[in-house]
Parts: structure tokens; C-alpha cells; sequence
């Protein structure tokens, strides 16, 4: 399959290698903030647009044509996958996830399904491929929710604030936690792997709310989990990025994994990542509601930002969480534009 030319900063700057300018792309930069997208979800949820490709491929590239990002990410959920391996999941305007059949057993989880991507999410590869092969100039970056957090919503049910149910079901049900760690993790491995195949140049694993663990039970219930699935998507050789909110705490066990990029929410600055031993590319980390700030204050953040990240090789601009809704566009043309110059004319 032919794959068209790109612009290769961000990967560079993924493996840590020099670049011209600081490569910069947006969580949630494909959705909620563009009059375009949102005139196309008056007629299709989420997940009707991800099953057609070309549409999901038009949402997916908007905001390179938009904004010049050096990457592209794919437009769909972390709840993707799951109903391909029984898990009944909605995404309901307002509230997020919903989960019908919440995991409450051993046997809930020895139930659910295995995914065969070709045969249950074909639309995803098909859009991977449209995307790589026909129409973007830049990396298209796949991505996947991690166990710890896709199992949340199946034991909530949906968003939780303290992920107590989730919590009490990991230490009282330690034997059945593993096993659904496992399932994940089978489904996660076959799943980016079939994203890899397809055409995508690097991935994103959203661990989005293990914030809420300590370290002590994140090294014993989460990291042998992530040790495994990195340690069988790098043999894809692309580059692997983790990222959560609120984790910050966590920032040093995720450097410890086989993974080549730690992202970093709004908490934690860059020059304290790096104080405490993180030599790996790191990725962020504005707070999204600076967004929401006048341009004055954008550009004394992002300068900040971008001072501390460029003292090392192997920096990635991007927020510290999704662009809100209330973004206006023209604020992610206008920053992309500054990073770029910016960092270039310090090189």
C-alpha cells in the first residue's frame, strides 16, 4: 500500500531527534470547538460518523487544513472497540459513555468477547487508510483507551467523579480484576496493532482517570499491564505516547515503561517532569482554559511553556487536555502558527 509523503517533524521529535520547529498538535483538535463538525453532528451521533469513513476522514483532516498541525489524530472514542467484544456502551449528548450491562463478577467478564478488527471495526481501518494513502500531508496518529480506564466505565456504567465502584471492585475482586486487565489489554494489543497495520504512524494510549490510583497500586494493578501491552505494540516500531489527567504523580512510572513519549497535563511543568528523571519526549501541556484567555496571555503561556520543553531535545506542543467547545478556531490557527515560529527562531 502506498503511503503518501509527510511531514516527519513530529515523528522526529517523537524519538527525540532535532528538528526545525517544535512539532504541535491538539487533543480534541478534530470536533466540538469547529462550526463544521458541529453542523454535521446535527445529523450523525459520534459513532455514525466513525462508521463512514469518508465523513470520519473529513473530520479527522479538518483541523490539519485548519490549523497546519504536524499531526493528525483519528476521529472516533475510546469506547470504539467495546461493543465488538459484548459491552452494550452509548454515548449520550451531555453525559458521555453509558453502559448498560456494567461488569459486577468474574463471570461478567468471562463473557465478554474477543475483537476481530477486520471483521467488527473495518469503517476505522478504512478511514486509517483513506487518510494515510489519499489525503494527509502529516503522521496520522492512532489511538486506544487503556485498561484501567475502559474498565471504569464498564464497572461505573458510565463517568464517575471517584471511581469508587471501580476502586472497591480492584481490591475486593483482585482475582477478577486481573482477568478483565487481561481481556483489555488482549483487546487493546489487536486493536492498535490492526490501526498499525491500516496505516497509522504513531499511537496515543489514553489512561485518562488512573489518576485517581496511587503509585502503590498503580505498580501493582496497572503497570505489569501496560509493561505488556507496550512491550508487544513496539514491535510495530511507531512511536508509543501515554497520556492521563490528573497523574502527574504517575509521570515517572509511565517514563519506566517501553514507550517513547510521556504526556503531561496542565499540573505538572515540564521543568519538574524533567527534574525528576523524565529523558524521554514529553508532550504538552497548556491548560485548555488559557484557550479561553485574551491572545496576550496565550502567547506568555505558550512562550513559557515552549521555553521550559526546548531546553531538551525531543518536545511536542500540545494542551494538557481536550479544546473545549467554547474554543474559537482561529485562537488553535493563531497558536499553532506562534509555536512554530517561535521555536523555530530559537533554534
Amino acid at each position: 500500500m502506498s503511503q503518501r509523503p509527510i511531514n516527519d517533524t513530529f515523528l522526529k521529535a517523537c524519538r527525540g531527534e532535532k528538528t526545525d520547529h517544535v512539532p504541535v498538535w491538539y487533543m480534541r483538535q478534530a470536533g466540538r470547538s469547529q462550526p463544521e463538525y458541529r453542523a454535521i453532528k446535527e445529523k450523525y451521533s459520534l459513532f455514525e460518523i466513525t462508521k463512514q469513513p469518508e465523513l470520519c476522514a473529513y473530520v479527522t483532516r479538518l483541523p490539519v487544513e485548519q490549523y497546519n498541525v504536524d499531526a493528525a489524530i483519528l476521529y472516533k472514542d475510546i469506547m470504539s472497540p467495546l461493543p465488538a467484544i459484548g459491552v452494550e456502551v452509548d454515548i449520550k449528548p451531555g453525559v458521555g459513555p453509558v453502559i448498560d450491562n456494567p461488569i459486577r463478577s468474574i463471570h461478567d467478564v468471562e463473557k465478554l468477547g474477543e475483537i476481530n478488527p477486520e471483521q467488527d471495526v473495518p469503517y476505522v481501518l478504512e478511514t486509517i487508510k483513506l487518510l494515510t494513502t489519499e489525503q494527509l500531508n502529516v503522521p496520522l496518529i492512532g489511538f486506544a483507551g487503556a485498561p484501567f480506564t475502559l474498565a471504569s466505565y464498564m464497572i461505573e456504567g458510565g463517568p464517575s467523579k471517584n471511581y469508587n465502584k471501580t476502586k472497591a471492585f480492584m481490591y475486593a475482586e483482585p482475582k477478577a480484576w486481573f482477568a478483565l486487565m487481561d481481556k483489555l489489554a488482549d483487546t487493546t494489543i489487536t486493536y492498535v496493532n490492526a490501526q498499525i497495520d491500516a496505516g497509522a504512524k504513531a499511537i496515543q494510549i489514553f489512561d485518562s482517570w488512573v489518576g485517581a490510583l496511587n503509585v502503590a497500586d498503580y505498580r501493582y494493578y496497572i503497570k505489569p499491564i501496560m509493561e505488556r501491552i507496550f512491550s508487544e505494540l513496539r514491535k510495530k516500531n511507531v512511536p508509543l505516547i501515554m497520556f492521563g489527567v490528573g497523574a502527574s504523580h504517575l509521570a515517572k512510572e509511565w517514563h519506566d515503561l517501553p514507550l517513547d513519549v510521556v504526556g503531561l497535563d496542565w499540573r505538572l511543568p515540564i521543568q519538574e517532569a524533567r527534574s525528576m528523571g523524565i529523558t524521554k519526549t514529553v508532550q504538552g501541556n497548556l491548560d485548555p482554559a488559557i484557550l479561553l484567555a485574551p491572545w496576550e496571555v496565550i502567547e506568555e503561556r505558550a512562550k513559557a511553556i515552549l521555553d521550559q520543553g526546548m531546553e531538551n531535545p525531543g518536545y511536542i506542543f500540545n494542551l494538557g487536555h481536550g479544546v473545549f467547545p467554547q474554543v474559537n478556531p482561529e485562537t488553535l490557527k493563531r497558536l499553532t502558527a506562534f509555536v512554530h515560529e517561535y521555536s523555530a527562531n530559537r533554534q
